[in-house]
């Protein structure tokens, strides 16, 4: 594999793709080892990661092929134990590529923590004396970490805002911190407690929480792509996306499911790499009701010319160093087959695979109908949960698709039947 462009991927048997990957991301012949095995993650390991440990999760592990970003090739690593997921990214990657793929752009890797002051009687004058003390501040915060300031991170600005509660007024301080490479919440919560006693201090109120935001809205990655339409089928699904689009910006229910597509892709690479599928989870959730009103993630638009412009905006709080991305041995290689340089890139293709997703589903509710495609890969574990032996799964998968059946006990039926006939 020279390029991601890959046509029949999952055609290949998994030594096949394991060999192809190992090509594309130049492994070693130990690495490839450690992809290879069942358990990578030792139970030393884990008990190292986590309280209370007492055994391992295994969640497949597959990659998505035909990424092009930025006029770069990717081969993205993806955890998943849902079907369809890496076969509608790979697939969207590749129909996206006729225009050159996805373009991307961020707004670096700036974090925020919050510092809560209370029980102050002048609050909008409280405010003021923050700002005013803004110098002194990041002095003191900056102190914490003398290497993320080496290398050009550390905290740069703060915002002061008034909240309104059911308690009474706040004064809320923001610190903004480039973290860098780091996902970075360790960093930005040593500041914000070692600044609690100056916010005390001048607000005269009492600090009590001094945490990070996971609405990284100073950390946002962006991406977007144009599609041929006689690549979607023709202008009518276009046409037909848009609507199903419009839908979802429209209506919190359906945006709901919309935005819950997009993260099957995102939560796929956050895991596969280490990250916080959680904290990417909130920031996007909150991020997609900033205005009030729960809406997409995405928006999708027709051109001049009737092709489909889609794009995707969110808060992209993830990291290189530090945490499971450095600890988890399989972590560390998906990181590797990446081939990114900076938490920013990371982010950045994280996005595209996001904005991939929501395509992909886009294009099967407006076309086929999303059962189809997910519902032939679902056949597989259904047929495996019957018991179905391999020689015979094909055949029972087939036929439950074709009665629109699928389900454990018509797979036993189909199977039984099968083997009937053969004696």
């Amino acid at each position: 594999m020279k390029t991601s462009k890959y046509s029949g991927f999952y055609k290949l048997s998994i030594r096949e793709r394991q060999s192809e990957v190992a090509e594309f991301a130049t492994l070693t012949e130990e690495e490839k080892e450690t992809i290879c095995r069942n358990g990578a993650l030792s139970l030393d390991a884990a008990d190292r990661m986590i309280e209370n440990a007492v055994g391992i999760m295994p969640v497949p592990l597959g990659v998505a092929v035909n990424f092009c970003i930025n006029g770069k090739d990717y081969v993205i690593p993806m955890a998943t134990e849902e079907p369809s997921v890496i076969a509608a990214a790979s697939n969207m990657a590749r129909i996206c590529r006729g225009n050159g793929g996805f373009q991307t752009s961020n707004t670096g890797a700036m974090m925020i923590a919050q510092i809560q002051a209370v029980n102050v009687s002048d609050v909008h004058a409280a405010r003021l004396r923050i700002l005013e003390n803004k110098k002194r501040l990041i002095e003191i915060a900056n102190a914490k970490d003398p290497f993320l300031i080496q290398v050009g991170g550390g905290m740069k600005d703060l915002e002061v805002r008034v909240v309104e509660t059911a308690l009474g007024k706040m004064v809320v301080t923001h610190i903004l911190v480039d973290t860098k490479d780091a996902m970075g919440a360790n960093t930005v919560n040593t500041m914000a407690e070692a600044l609690a006693p100056l916010i005390e201090e001048l607000t005269g109120g009492k600090v009590y929480l001094r945490i990070l935001s996971n609405l990284a809205d100073q950390r946002l990655a962006r991406a977007r792509v144009e599609i041929d339409k006689e690549e979607l089928g023709g202008e009518a699904v276009v046409d037909a996306i848009i609507s199903a689009y419009a839908f979802a910006e429209a209506d919190p229910y359906r945006a709901a499911t919309h935005n819950k597509g997009i993260m099957n892709g995102i939560d796929a690479v956050v895991l596969a790499t280490g990250n916080d599928t959680r904290a990417i989870e909130s920031g996007a959730h909150a991020y997609a009701a900033r205005t009030g009103q729960y809406t997409t993630l995405t928006t999708w638009e027709k051109t001049k010319n009737g092709n489909l412009a889609g794009c995707i905006e969110l808060p992209m709080a993830v990291g290189l160093v530090g945490g499971a991305t450095k600890v988890h041995p399989v972590a560390k290689l998906a990181v590797k087959i990446l081939g990114v340089q900076s938490a920013v890139e990371l982010g950045e293709v994280i996005a595209c695979v996001g904005l991939a997703q929501n395509l992909g589903a886009m294009k099967a509710l407006a076309t086929e109908g999303i059962q189809r495609g997910h519902m032939s890969l679902h056949g597989k574990n259904v047929a495996a949960m019957a018991g179905v032996p391999q020689d015979m799964a094909d055949a029972v998968i087939q036929q439950m698709i074709s009665e629109k059946a699928v389900r454990i006990d018509r797979a036993k039926e189909i199977m039984k039947e099968l083997t009937e006939k053969k004696k």
